[in-house]
């Protein structure tokens, strides 16, 4: 038989209260006060209260202090959080039949945080998993303390500006054309959430070639992603040579002077908005012979220049992105070279386009490296033709949201509110 001693207050030797108990509150110590529970001692009521019905119902509210089995085996449940919670409520919830992988369970945070945010909708679909949630105040809201991996429930989507620019073409010692700027890509990524890998790849410019027919085109540069549209933005096309026409890339390569056809044709493949202008066309009238200028890349890129009997043509300029905070012109064409020394040899296109050469004069222009120019054109042997420049990918998206997780060890720079991650060489991104 159990005895029972019932007391209002129970003091210590000081006078101090250690038990009180008030309008059916019972106080154990004061404020200050250290309460000790002997060793193997087991403290029964208080903590969390694990209910004997199991939640099978589509919606469901949840009280601080309570352990819920929830069974979702014939529907998703959604499980509505207390609306004004105290600093240290917790709430656990568990998957009573192991279904949760087929039908999840949503939580409802009734005007409180989550991790710290109040969207989206924590979801737990991991099958046979327990919840153990405790509210830490207004400033992060409800904590898990244990979800499996304890994973961010509330990933924050954000938006990331995309720039990707190809190798340019390249060119041949040969009175030739100049070499066509990389295609020049852009584009927005909307509504990137946690944990999406980006691949980059980064295209090479076109070696220049000291003998042959034609330049060679630059190498593609790309950015793709798990849901989300590759961009792909092709190779400058390589300069034609002599009697030989400028070939078709993102930005066509100017001809050779004595093509009897234009200059080789940009956005090839065709893109929308265009990667890249054609070619110019070259021209075999004397005193001097003058080579086509490469194309311009980018949406707003210029068709190279036409040569002319005193002049190779000049290359097209590239287009501008303001994508690292600063205007800067990407993707310009190739010069093309002239026969005679008095000529003018073609300027290279704003982008980094090469500047042709002219005469027997060993000097070239290559295009410079990252900004995916064109190569300048070259007259004769000895030397070689300009090669193009390599291309390159950046990235911008909010510095708050950047995940700090890349490889091929891009560029990092700061704009305003936004992370710039430059790719010079091939790598990713994980968000």
């Amino acid at each position: 038989m159990s005895s029972i001693i019932k007391v209002n207050t129970v003091q210590d030797t000081d006078g101090n209260n250690i038990i009180n108990e008030n309008a059916n509150t019972i106080t154990i110590g004061k404020s200050g006060d250290t309460v000790t529970v002997a060793g193997g001692a087991t403290f029964v009521g208080g903590g969390i209260t694990w209910q004997s019905s199991i939640v099978t119902a589509a919606t469901h509210t949840a009280a601080a202090g309570q352990g819920l089995w929830l069974d979702t085996s014939s529907n998703a449940i959604t499980l509505t959080l207390p609306s004004s919670p105290s600093v240290g409520d917790q709430i656990i919830f568990t998957d009573y039949a192991r279904n949760w992988g087929t039908n999840a369970v949503t939580l409802t945070l009734n005007g409180s945080k989550f991790q710290g945010n109040t969207s989206p909708a924590p979801v737990y679909d991991t099958r046979g998993e327990s919840v153990d949630i405790v509210f830490s105040g207004s400033t992060k809201g409800w904590i898990p303390n244990t979800d499996g991996a304890v994973a961010l429930e509330t990933p924050q989507s954000y938006n990331m500006d995309v720039l990707v620019v190809a190798g340019g073409g390249g060119t041949i010692a040969g009175n030739s054309g100049g070499g066509g700027g990389g295609g020049m890509r852009t584009t927005t990524y909307s509504s990137i959430n946690t944990g999406t890998n980006f691949t980059i790849t980064v295209g090479d410019g076109a070696t220049g070639g000291t003998t042959g027919g034609q330049g060679s085109n630059g190498s593609a540069s790309s950015i793709s992603g798990s849901g989300f549209t590759t961009i792909t933005s092709a190779g400058g096309g390589g300069a034609g040579t002599g009697g030989g026409q400028g070939l078709a890339g993102g930005s066509g390569g100017g001809d050779g002077y004595a093509a009897s056809a234009p200059g080789g044709a940009g956005d090839t493949p065709s893109t929308t908005p265009s990667q890249g202008a054609a070619g110019g066309s070259g021209n075999s009238s004397a005193p001097s012979y003058g080579g086509g200028g490469g194309g311009g890349g980018g949406a707003s890129g210029v068709a190279g220049g036409n040569g002319s009997s005193s002049a190779g043509g000049a290359g097209g300029n590239g287009t501008q992105s303001s994508i690292t905070g600063s205007a800067v012109y990407y993707a310009g064409g190739g010069g093309g070279a002239a026969d005679n020394t008095n000529a003018a040899a073609g300027a290279g296109g704003q982008g980094g386009g090469g500047r042709g050469g002219k005469a027997q004069a060993v000097t070239y222009c290559d295009g410079t490296a990252n900004t995916g120019g064109g190569g300048g054109g070259h007259y004769a042997s000895p030397g070689r033709g300009g090669s193009g420049g390599k291309g390159v990918v950046i990235l911008s998206m909010p510095t708050a949201n950047f995940s700090g997780t890349t490889t091929g060890s891009p560029t990092e720079a700061t704009s305003g509110s936004n992370k710039i991650l430059t790719f010079t060489g091939s790598g990713s991104y994980t968000s």
